[in-house]
């Protein structure tokens, strides 16, 4: 019990240092900055039309930001914060003490990750104040087609905000799994990016797989298919938030994160015996 004590009061230690280092990078600040700015600007980027379908565009552009800058936040705050332990020797320190090797990428991941979680609430505030803002100002003038009340399913931005959180946990750990064994942050960064994409177009792949015939072709689909989560099931944004669609169940959001979870807890796992057996 002491031992299991000890382990999460170092892993907690280590994720506390990773998120006040991850505060005081530029990117952090440069990548809220810019999010920030496109999404209180939306309004201004469309022609006003009818007042549902600027709603539409101004829920959808907020969405798309934070899933661009989320995503670029999440692989370079986890690559900055793991070489930098590398490069400074720190990371050599810190194992030198009682410290495993799962406790220094848990703790890393940890500060990432409410990084991470941090940079999603800054960006849905704002976005979920301009919406209710904005559907205050056309409610007052296009009262008829608001009579059965507000459009926006406010619930529903924070929903899809945690998703988005979920995602982004994967793709961090991802991050770090590269890292564990890569010797270069570019090759880190691009290698992540790589498997961003594969598994935002990973619903192709699932697709064909429908229409090929069993055999080797097959079979390599299936494990494409498992190997690399499925980023479709987390970007549920066009039947969220607006009354054209029914809202996720409860039953539906757990299976999404649960999803999720198990994939970032493998990437972790598999990312401790790439740096177990790393010189550093």
């Amino acid at each position: 019990m002491n031992t299991y004590k000890h382990s999460l009061s170092r892993i907690r230690l280590i994720a506390g240092n990773t998120l006040m280092e991850a505060l005081r990078q530029k990117v952090f600040h440069s990548l809220l900055l810019i999010a920030l700015g496109l999404v209180c600007s939306a309004t201004f980027f469309q022609q006003f039309d009818f007042g549902a379908d600027e709603l539409k565009f101004v829920t959808d552009f907020g969405f798309g930001a934070l899933f661009l800058f989320g995503s670029i936040l999440s692989i370079a705050a986890s690559t900055q914060l793991f070489f930098s332990e590398i490069e400074n020797r720190t990371a050599l320190t810190l194992l030198a003490k009682p410290v495993h090797p799962f406790e220094f990428l848990a703790g890393k991941f940890l500060g990432t990750y409410v990084l991470i979680g941090l940079f999603t609430l800054l960006l849905l505030l704002p976005l979920a104040g301009m919406l209710y803002w904005r559907e205050t100002s056309l409610m007052a003038q296009f009262g008829e087609a608001f009579v059965e009340g507000r459009l926006i399913r406010y619930s529903d931005v924070w929903v899809f905000g945690l998703l988005q959180w979920i995602k982004f946990g994967i793709l961090s750990a991802m991050t770090l799994c590269i890292a564990s064994f890569s010797n270069s942050q570019l090759y880190t960064m691009l290698m992540a990016f790589f498997m961003l994409m594969i598994c935002q177009l990973q619903y192709i792949a699932r697709d064909a797989y429908a229409s090929i015939e069993p055999g080797l072709g097959r079979w390599t689909v299936q494990v494409i298919g498992l190997i690399f989560p499925n980023f479709q099931l987390f970007n549920l944004g066009d039947q969220l938030v607006l009354p054209h669609a029914d809202p996720l169940s409860a039953t539906t959001v757990i299976q999404i994160v649960a999803y999720g979870l198990v994939y970032t807890v493998a990437f972790i796992l598999l990312a401790q015996v790439h740096f177990g057996r790393r010189e550093i």
